[in-house]
């Protein structure tokens, strides 16, 4: 069995990533994290990780380096990552099982967290 973890990264995510990294000389990779905001409560934040976190959840693709804030890795937990370009926008997307509403501009999501011993017990298998 693989190192667990709490998300998923499709090639188009993974790809992105690394060009993200690409550009900053001290990118590490970028961290994903949940905010309460927006229209539905909660707007997924996406910054630059120059100095990673040791408590961070990490997960790795291909070169491409993600890290997920602990207080964010129960509403993330089985969320697949990827990044799509089209007319309206362009940024990463994230299909996630614990989401149970979104606003109608996307930017905004209902998050319900995952159940906290399939997350431990997961973690512990790993």
């Amino acid at each position: 069995m693989g190192r667990f973890a709490v998300i998923s990264m499709t090639d188009k995510a993974a790809d992105r990533v690394r060009e993200i990294m690409a550009t900053r000389e001290s990118a590490q990779g970028i961290r994903l994290g949940v905010k309460k905001g927006g229209c539905a409560g909660m707007e997924y934040t996406v910054d630059l990780v120059t100095d990673p976190n040791p408590k961070d959840d990490h997960i790795e693709r291909d070169g491409a380096h993600v890290y997920v804030a602990p207080e964010a890795a129960l509403f993330l937990f089985g969320t697949e990552m990827d990044f799509e370009r089209t007319a309206l926008r362009t940024g990463f997307t994230f299909r996630n099982p614990n989401q149970s509403s979104a606003c109608g501009c996307g930017e905004s999501v209902e998050l319900k967290p995952a159940d906290l011993k399939a997350l431990a017990e997961a973690r512990a298998g790993a």
